[in-house]
């Protein structure tokens, strides 16, 4: 599970946050009567949902499902703490309508890759985090934040709705972040940033849309090490020309440029918009490039490209607000307008074929 380490900016930080002390089982039988309890009640019951979760994008097709709006209906079931839950129904009709949808006739010749993007630029810092810690300002090290530019620690689902971006196309007023970059104690911004959503599953098209308000973390905040080393690389002619004073970072060539990639799971449970450690709704593909019965829904795979040109040919004395480079992690609160990501992962995704920023081929 991830855990926010508090900043770890130039001035330094005492943690704001403490830590619940062990419990102790008294006897055997009452451990047994534990484990029972908490098989059973992690068997799928989950929060009501979202006042802020929508109905399905409009389809094309006059057989598609009609649009559902918002529902107030709470879960059956008590809450399981720190999950959050679409509603089933509301889900189901969402679903029948994206596939109801008559994708685009692909014109042209565009390249055979299932994928679409958005171009951003950096938008403000902040020691937030909306998902970890949502509702306490101050209580996460620094962030660099982009898209939605209204996100800070009481961003929510519904407020993503009335907020600008620094992201191309202006129908993403997503949130998205990642500790911020400090070279020698100044902050170094990224200069460009790509968000990629693409599929890698053996058949992208069943890739349907992320619901409205999902979010999910990527990475390990506490991680101060890694056996396949830095994942910082040299993208550009001429790539890697050296590394840093202490052996982390690659010095680029002039030609090229520092880039760091983070790449999100690509399967969702289709229950929840948000689980305790904001990893456990989301899991990765298996081998044989499927979903796993655990999390049986094809979502888009979002991957963060940033790009750090001032870097590129001085790497020493850079750090993390949550630590050293392998502390690196990235959040994702998906605010993107429903029709236009609807009509990208059924146009583009399904169909196997590279868009531009604008759904286009």
């Amino acid at each position: 599970m991830r855990t926010e380490q508090p900043a770890l900016n130039p001035a330094g930080r005492a943690s704001r946050l403490g830590r619940l002390g062990p419990i102790l089982i008294a006897a055997p039988v009452v451990l047994a009567i534990a484990v029972v309890s908490f098989i059973v009640a992690d068997t799928g019951e989950a929060s009501a949902p979202e006042a802020a979760a929508t109905g399905p994008a409009a389809a094309t097709s006059p057989a598609a499902t009609p649009a559902v709006s918002p529902s107030a209906k709470a879960s059956p079931k008590p809450a399981k703490p720190g999950w959050i839950a679409v509603d089933p129904d509301e889900q189901k009709a969402r679903t029948a309508a994206f596939f109801a949808r008559k994708p685009r006739t692909v014109t042209g010749k565009p390249v055979k890759v299932p994928e679409f993007h958005a171009t951003c630029t950096v938008s403000h810092h902040g020691d937030d985090d909306p998902i970890v810690f949502p509702g306490l300002p101050g209580a996460s090290h620094n962030h660099t934040f982009w898209g939605n530019k209204t996100t800070d620690s009481h961003t929510t689902a519904a407020s993503l709705r009335s907020g600008a971006t620094t992201c191309n196309p202006k129908q993403d007023r997503s949130g998205y972040w990642i500790p911020t970059l400090y070279q020698n104690g100044r902050v170094i911004d990224p200069d460009e940033i790509t968000v990629y959503y693409g599929s890698r599953l053996k058949d992208p098209a069943k890739t349907q849309p992320f619901p409205y308000g999902l979010r999910m973390v990527e990475g390990d905040a506490k991680k101060a090490s890694d056996p396949n080393g830095n994942r910082f690389w040299c993208a550009g002619i001429g790539g890697e020309v050296g590394r840093s004073s202490d052996g982390v970072f690659p010095v680029c060539a002039s030609t090229a440029h520092i880039v760091r990639q983070i790449t999100f799971p690509d399967c969702w449970d289709g229950k929840h918009l948000d689980s305790p450690d904001h990893k456990a709704h989301m899991s990765g593909a298996l081998h044989t490039g499927v979903c796993p019965r655990s999390h049986p829904v094809p979502i888009p795979s979002v991957s963060f490209v940033i790009s750090y040109k001032p870097l590129s040919a001085k790497t020493d004395g850079i750090t993390l607000s949550s630590g050293n480079s392998f502390s690196m992690h990235a959040d994702f609160f998906n605010g993107w307008d429903e029709e236009a990501l609807a009509a990208r992962v059924r146009n583009c995704l399904d169909q196997g074929v590279k868009c531009n920023a604008a759904g286009g081929f």
